[in-house]
């Protein structure tokens, strides 16, 4: 039988053969009725004789759009007590014969779905393998991308995902990461990359049975393609040195990674679970004199001597930019003259501020200081135990600054509460904001959801004093409302459409 030899052929179930067919002669027969009817034929798995039939679909009594192709509920009743929404009707219609342009048009259906099928099972039966990484050949090359071919398998590699010191030809053996899979795509459903860091993570896979073995972890990787990368390396077996074992005897395993990427040079770092000590091994080979870390800005300044700083800023910034990503923390370099200069200004500001907010003298101010005590929040409200601790003070002081302090933050709340009193609702409920940053807003002119909607980030960035990052993320949570409202608007539209149409 003729669906049996293209089922084997193409590697595809008989019954996508059979539901191509069946489509192709549903097709073919519509083409034969001037209204836009819905039919749907069945052929017997056994025979081949094939039965067709118009149906039309049940819908609510306010939903007819279609008349060719629905019914409504309450006339579809008459005809089947039983019948419910979304079910169809049926009646049997004469066989049709078919001319030359209807077995062209049934045979273009037929031949397009067993493609996709075919196409489908290809990517399916990758899928199932579980792989990450393609090796093939460059077929063709389109506007600088591959086409790489794999088997039976195609994939793009788009020119921006290629190492920049590549220049690849037809015939070029390849090796890539899968970075997507687009399933809508007319072309090649698995898009590649040479130049992700996870690609790298793979590679040392390849060569480092101990990662698949389960003894040894890439935590993370950082790259500049084609010129340098940073992996960082654990272990929980002590018996294993993560560094020695990637880079392999005499460097063997690292040399392969870096064959496959071009001559990129790869650091293999030790991952720590301290993020201080992560950061100085990712700045290697610069030695570190000393680290100050903000969790609340997810930063560092990192202190180096003079004769370090070059070295640990790179060519380019390439270093640190490289030990930033590889470790997710924001590093900012500086030598021992620029750190103290920073830790005087900032000491001054904190001194300044509990001179004015406590209404004490600078020897108090500066003892708070030492003691490592920085905000008003901390006089008021850490454990009294730990303001008695200090010699200087007795109790009746320790007393003192606490009442103090709560009553600066009372006013400064009720403050900032009356700044607020003018602002929508709206923007104070936004994710990310609160009654200070509200405030500060407030003093700028902006008291809306829109005002901030339309601040650029580095002007929302030079009011607020918020990094970057949380700059674009306030503005993107303002601005969601309007995308919001637009939908709407459209789904609205979408019915005063059809209306117009019937």
């Amino acid at each position: 039988m003729l669906v049996d030899v293209l089922a084997r052929e193409k590697n595809v179930p008989r019954d996508i053969v059979f539901g191509a067919l069946e489509m192709a002669l549903a097709s073919a027969t519509k083409k034969k009725y001037s209204e836009d009817i819905d039919v749907r034929v069945h052929v017997d798995r056994n025979t081949g004789a094939y039965e067709s039939f118009r149906r039309w679909k049940v819908v609510p009594d306010d939903a007819l759009e279609v008349p060719p192709a629905q019914i409504p509920l309450s006339e579809a009743q008459k005809r089947k007590s039983d019948i419910k929404l979304e079910d169809f009707i049926e009646e049997p219609l004469e066989p049709v014969e078919f001319g030359r342009i209807g077995a062209q048009t049934a045979k273009q259906v037929i031949l397009q779905r067993i493609r996709d099928a075919e196409r489908e099972q290809i990517l399916n039966d990758f899928l199932s393998r579980g792989d990450e990484l393609v090796t093939g050949t460059v077929k063709r090359m389109e506007r600088g991308s591959a086409i790489i071919e794999s088997g039976r398998l195609e994939a793009l590699l788009p020119r921006e995902h290629m190492v920049p010191k590549e220049n690849l030809r037809v015939g070029d053996r390849v090796r890539a990461w899968v970075m997507k899979i687009d399933r809508q795509a007319r072309g090649p459903q698995l898009v590649l990359s040479r130049t992700a860091p996870q690609f790298i993570m793979k590679l040392f896979e390849l060569e480092v049975p101990e990662i698949e073995e389960g003894l040894l972890e890439i935590k993370s990787a950082a790259r500049d393609p084609g010129v340098r990368a940073k992996i960082a390396v654990f272990t929980n077996d002590k018996r294993i040195d993560p560094i020695g074992t990637c880079v392999g005897m005499r460097g063997s395993r690292v040399q392969a990674v870096t064959q496959e990427l071009a001559g990129e040079r790869v650091d293999i770092v030790l991952w720590s679970a301290d993020p201080a000590q992560f950061v100085i091994g990712a700045l290697a080979p610069a030695e570190v004199s000393s680290i100050v870390v903000d969790e609340e800005k997810h930063a560092m300044d990192v202190v180096v001597d003079e004769e370090n700083l070059a070295v640990a800023i790179g060519r380019n910034g390439q270093n640190v930019r490289l030990a930033s990503e590889l470790t997710g923390w924001q590093i900012n370099l500086m030598t021992e003259d620029e750190s103290n200069k920073k830790q005087q200004e900032e000491s001054g500001r904190i001194k300044g501020h509990f001179m004015e907010r406590l209404d004490v003298d600078e020897e108090v101010a500066d003892i708070l200081i030492q003691e490592g005590f920085s905000t008003l929040e901390e006089v008021a409200y850490v454990p009294i135990n730990e303001l008695l601790e200090i010699e200087a003070f007795d109790e009746g002081t320790v007393n003192e600054l606490r009442t103090r302090a709560r009553n600066a933050l009372l006013v400064a709340a009720i403050a900032n509460e009356e700044k607020v009193e003018g602002i929508d609702p709206e923007l104070l409920k936004l994710e990310g904001m609160d009654t200070q940053l509200a405030a500060k807003l407030a003093e700028a002119g902006i008291k809306t959801r829109d005002d901030l909607a339309d601040l650029a980030v580095d002007e929302l960035s030079e009011i607020s004093q918020l990094d970057e990052d949380k700059a674009k993320k306030l503005i993107m949570a303002a601005r969601a409302h309007w995308f919001e409202d637009k939908q709407a608007g459209n789904e609205a539209e979408k019915p005063a459409k059809k209306q117009e149409a019937a």
